[in-house]
């Protein structure tokens, strides 16, 4: 169960849960072109390669490979994919850092957390909609891409003590990249969008470059946050002008840029607010918002009200 003779004491059975994390959230091969089947074919064998590795120290991530997978919006957006053997890696990491980071991250944080889903995030905003007439509709341009390894470490250096979950980290944050051509991209910024841990890194940066800085800069402005989509809910629209310039500085500062497209500020219209703005609908996670006739369950009255239904894109 524990090594005796290594630099670092990891439990076999962390190892062995990781491993089953992995194959049930199955995913592709990667540089190496081993699939989870041929990883089992020796299964011991490998898993305690990874264990022995890890405990000694010299566990060394191999390239990652880059896959291309059609934006909604048009365009590319490149996936990072660890090897089978680097994905356990991960996920070991993953299981010592989450249940230290998950009690500091906010509970309008929903993306790739422990009992919360889009569904939930969907909920808490329509009913938002009903109670604020405006929403600072925000997006960060290549938030995998971007993040700032040495602001992302030094947010990962205050919450983890666990030396060697550090020390694999920061190389899982340096590993090169591999393209389609064979070329290899040596990587100074960004977590892969695809490796295990990079969500949850990707959590903790914005934990303190949004999450965290909106409860201490405007405590009474609600948000909603799912990775790098987000919402903010505003009573005006001159304070949601305001807004989208402080964030689009805060972001600066955190060495993020905001989507110049994909950040827009709504009007939520509906029968008892008045005025005619251009935008009155925004897409969220699979939904569009928007005026809609509802009926009024107590008396059976049709009314305009600002709900949410499944989007064009998503239907498509």
């Amino acid at each position: 169960m524990h090594a005796t003779n290594k630099p670092f004491n990891i439990d076999k059975r962390l190892v062995y849960e990781a491993y089953k994390a992995v194959k049930s959230n199955r995913g592709a091969a990667g540089v190496d072109e081993q699939t989870i089947e041929q990883f089992e074919a020796d299964l011991s064998g490998n898993l305690y390669k990874i264990w022995n590795r890890m405990s000694s120290g010299s566990y060394f991530p191999p390239p990652v490979r880059a896959v291309p997978i059609p934006k909604k919006s048009g365009g590319e957006r490149i996936l990072g994919v660890p090897t089978v053997a680097d994905r356990v890696a991960q996920m070991v990491v993953k299981q010592v850092i989450e249940p230290i980071l998950e009690p500091i991250f906010l509970a309008d944080s929903y993306g790739y957390r422990p009992n919360k889903s889009a569904l939930d995030a969907v909920g808490a905003t329509r009913a938002r909609c009903w109670k604020y007439d405006w929403v600072l509709e925000f997006d960060i341009k290549g938030l995998f891409d971007n993040i700032d390894h040495k602001l992302l470490l030094r947010a990962v250096r205050k919450h983890i003590t666990c030396k060697w979950a550090l020390i694999y980290i920061e190389r899982w944050l340096k590993a090169p990249m591999v393209k389609e051509d064979g070329t290899t991209i040596e990587r100074n910024c960004g977590t892969p969008q695809g490796g295990v841990v990079s969500p949850i890194l990707a959590n903790l940066f914005l934990h303190y470059a949004f999450d965290a800085w909106m409860a201490r800069t405007h405590p009474d402005l609600p948000w909603c946050r799912y990775a790098d989509d987000g919402l903010v809910h505003c009573r005006s629209e001159p304070e949601a002008k305001a807004l989208k310039a402080e964030l689009q500085a805060r972001l600066a500062e955190c060495r993020l840029e905001m989507h110049p497209t994909k950040t827009r500020i709504v009007y939520c219209k509906d029968d008892n607010r008045r005025g005619q703005y251009p935008n009155v609908k925004f897409d969220f996670l699979g939904y569009c918002f928007r005026p809609r006739h509802v009926r009024r369950m107590r008396d059976n009255v049709l009314f305009g009200g600002f709900n949410p239904a499944v989007s064009p894109a998503a239907l498509n």
